[in-house]
């Protein structure tokens, strides 16, 4: 067999043409870069080609005290903020042996599922977008700046929350902040039916997406896939009910794990759907739990110079797109002598080397699409 490196454009019959998707393309989430081989219309073989954004934070962990390393965790993944910052402060704790107040416990849980519910709406909109539905994004821009004005009346971020600290959280809430945030959880509730009636409903949007990009639960398990991804394959895994952190094991009444078993598009959007109402219900739930805990500290007292004693530990949390984990290696100085991530993203997006094989071209975006990664995730 022959091939033929064409940029944009047609090959010799005889020919496999190898067309270049990105780095910078308007069919790519930001900079990724797909090298597709191509026979005629299908697509023979795929491979992700990743690193145009890689910023080396597993470096730079190196070379900030634990302190200073909740500002690079949180920018990998700019939908997930907030779950990346956690991750790191728990697995600091971890290593410091060190018990948070019961109040940060439960408005940390609070706002990590108000971030999950940021991250899944901005997929909500922008998926239909890719696929050629314009007012989805609309619907769900409206629904993210009710509740980015609570997150950001409480951390002073829109993105970058900068709210976790090692021992608990930043500073203690506004004054009457519970009921702001009650008050845009409820308004944002009573229009997520959009998303059922207006995508999910819709024809055009299931043609495209319906048995397209099968990922089988095998693959799931070979790929290391994780978050909503799988559990679309039926994969039924989910931390926060089978190794519960932080508040998750006294909700294990309300935490729901969507699954679903064709692993298709369609049902990779259904499980991001599902698990974006039950984050909004599990956030709720804390609402009401907090109102009942009497007043107390919201962080723990720490000395000028944090040192972490010396040892190893691994600790991963469930993330909005997915796991990721945190192997934390410390020689007892001020700063970690590594700190290696587990992006969702990376090993997400490995999967396309499989889901990509024996597709149309024209369903490459949907399949991409559906995958819900961001770029930053995979490169770090």
């Amino acid at each position: 067999m022959t091939e033929t490196t064409v940029g944009i454009g047609g090959a010799a019959e005889s020919t496999d043409m190898v067309l270049n998707i990105g780095p910078q393309h308007p069919s790519t989430h930001g900079v990724l870069r797909l090298r597709l081989v191509l026979d005629g219309e299908r697509i023979a073989s795929a491979e992700p080609v990743v690193g145009y954004m890689h910023r080396g934070a597993e470096k730079l962990f190196e070379a900030r005290d634990y302190r200073q390393i909740v500002m690079l965790a949180n920018r990998h993944d700019w939908l997930s903020a907030f779950s990346n910052e956690l991750g790191v402060v728990i697995a600091v704790e971890r290593m410091l042996g060190m018990e948070v107040p019961e109040r940060a416990v439960w408005m940390r849980t609070l706002l990590a599922e108000l971030n999950r519910v940021l991250n899944h709406l901005m997929f909500l909109g922008s998926y239909p977008l890719e696929l050629g539905g314009i007012t989805p994004i609309f619907h769900a821009f409206r629904e993210r700046e009710e509740l980015q004005a609570v997150m950001e009346e409480i951390s002073g971020g829109r993105m970058h929350y900068m709210f976790n600290r090692v021992g608990g959280l930043k500073e203690d809430l506004p004054a009457g902040w519970l009921g702001r945030a009650r008050a845009a959880i409820a308004d944002v509730r009573t229009r997520m039916d959009v998303y059922d009636n207006l995508v999910r409903g819709n024809e055009i949007f299931r043609g495209r997406t319906r048995g397209v990009g099968v990922l089988s639960a095998e693959a799931v398990h070979a790929y290391g896939v994780s978050g909503p991804i799988a559990r679309a394959s039926g994969v039924d895994f989910d931390l926060r009910r089978d190794e519960p952190y932080l508040a998750y094991g006294e909700l294990q009444d309300v935490l729901k794990v969507v699954t679903r078993t064709e692993g298709d598009c369609l049902a990779r959007f259904e499980c991001l759907l599902e698990q974006t109402h039950n984050a909004l219900d599990l956030a709720v739930a804390c609402l009401d739990r907090m109102d009942d805990l009497p007043p107390g500290p919201i962080n723990q007292r720490l000395p000028k110079v944090l040192k972490a004693p010396e040892g190893h530990t691994y600790a991963w949390t469930e993330n909005p797109l997915g796991i990721n984990g945190y192997y934390l290696v410390s020689k007892g100085e001020k700063t970690p002598y590594r700190l290696k991530l587990r992006s969702a993203s990376y090993n997400n997006i490995q999967a396309l080397a499989v889901l990509l094989p024996g597709q149309l071209v024209a369903d490459m975006v949907s399949i991409l699409g559906s995958l819900f990664f961001v770029v930053g995730d995979i490169d770090k």
